[in-house]
């Protein structure tokens, strides 16, 4: 069993897709990495969308001291807090869980979990649980019913949910379990880990052969309890015959060690061929690689060839630049003159037109002034010879709307320039003049 990719969506913390690819690099590469990050970051989501894919529950959940406690949902709704569904982000109207693994049959396949609210609006009620297992590549659906999942997953993966959470993924605080776990289940489960189940076969075989020899053995011992002595010549030929089948054992036994042997030695074969096997297969992706890094082998040997010239190119990138600049300036302040030509250009149109309503203003006044000045002969009585008065009035100040009045007046009457009398007095304000 080995995981290729995880792919999650709206679950607790992690909001929107994520993907986490194992078979691309940097993963791929790294025989060991850690998952890390400040608290409510996402790193037992991570794990939580493993299980959830795989088994449609998670440690955390399942062995929560309150499972059974309510937590309340959308509207009325209520959840226990063991409940998978609760993982599914807060105000989000769906979420899923997707794990791509090869099998213990070395056949690639994909788990998914997902989960909806009705009319897939984030205040919908959650609906059922749906769970799919698929072949890969071509994405045949092997079962899409949760008794059908849970029939298949553990058979194609190689463990229960039980052992996957002890030996592949420890949940926090469970790291003792395998460990404590009793002799029988870890014996199962390391078979499966390791697929050593044959040699378990072997052994029950093995088991099974020396019982029913030891049988065969005290039934003859029994037989021989209760017969009488044997003849010389039949017990010399018992004796013949014991000493033949103490040969054969012992060439059993040689025979046994010889096959022990050879098993060795064919498992030492499988483990160099899986080996070269492997090896072949490093060797035609390095091979792969190096074909598709033939361009870049390229670049670089012309890059090294030209790496005497490099401070000339540097120099002439520069110089590009500072040209790049200077055409910009250059070209904001021609687009500013031109602007500027414009606006001056509007200003000189605005001028001439304001000058030439300027002179056509003082046209018109001097023909205004020529049309309405009066010879003295047309002003009729000549001013000298009328009479003026002029009248000076003191008041309290402001006006009279707001209650102010007269105070003193003061008058003189001229005409030809010649004062004719003054008059002047000081008034009670209350008093009508």
């Amino acid at each position: 069993m080995k995981i290729l990719a995880i792919r999650l969506h709206n679950l607790a913390s992690l909001a929107g897709e994520h993907v986490i690819d194992f078979s691309a690099g940097p993963l791929a590469d790294s025989g060991l990495f850690a998952i890390t990050g400040p608290t409510g970051a996402g790193k037992s989501t991570l794990l939580d969308a493993l299980c959830l894919a795989l088994y449609g529950n998670t440690p955390r959940l399942r062995q929560a001291p309150s499972r059974d406690s309510l937590a309340p949902d959308v509207g009325d709704e209520r959840l226990t807090t063991a409940d998978p569904r609760t993982l599914l982000r807060r105000g989000t109207a769906s979420g899923y869980a997707e794990v791509d693994f090869v099998g213990r049959d070395g056949a690639r396949y994909r788990a998914r979990w997902s989960v909806r609210r009705a009319r897939n609006r984030p205040d919908g009620r959650l609906q059922a649980v749906e769970q799919a297992l698929i072949e890969l590549p071509g994405e045949r659906v092997l079962a899409s019913q949760k008794r059908d999942f849970e029939r298949l997953l553990p058979q194609r993966l190689g463990l229960n949910f039980d052992q996957f959470t002890r030996a592949v993924l420890l949940a926090q605080s469970e790291f003792s379990a395998f460990l404590k776990a009793d002799d029988n289940a870890r014996s199962e489960l390391l078979e499966r880990l390791t697929d050593t189940g044959i040699y378990s076969r072997i052994s029950i075989a093995a088991y099974q052969r020396a019982k029913q020899a030891a049988e065969r053995v005290r039934e003859v011992e029994a037989r021989l309890d209760g017969e009488p002595p044997a003849e010389p010549a039949e017990r010399v030929a018992l004796e013949d015959a014991a000493r033949d089948a103490d040969r054969d054992w012992q060439a059993i036994q040689q025979r046994e060690k010889a096959l022990h042997a050879e098993q060795a030695w064919l498992d030492q074969e499988y483990s160099l061929r899986a080996a070269w096997q492997r090896a072949e297969r490093e060797s035609a992706a390095s091979e792969d690689e190096w074909r598709a890094l033939g361009a870049t082998r390229r670049t670089l040997e012309r890059l090294e060839t030209l790496a005497a010239k490099r401070h000339d190119f540097h120099e002439r990138d520069r110089l590009a630049r500072q040209a790049d600049e200077l055409g910009a300036r250059l070209a904001e302040v021609q687009t500013r003159r031109q602007a500027s030509d414009a606006r001056q250009a509007e200003q000189d149109r605005a001028f001439q037109a304001a000058d030439a309503s300027l002179a056509a203003a003082r046209q018109a006044q001097r023909e205004a002034q020529r049309e309405a000045q009066l010879s003295f002969d047309e002003l009729g009585r000549p001013l000298r010879d009328l009479t003026f008065c002029v009248v000076d009035l003191e008041t309290t100040g402001g006006s009279a709307a707001h209650g102010a009045m007269i105070t003193e007046i003061g008058a003189v009457k001229v005409r030809g320039g010649e004062v004719l009398g003054e008059f002047q007095t000081l008034v009670n304000p209350h008093t009508t003049i």
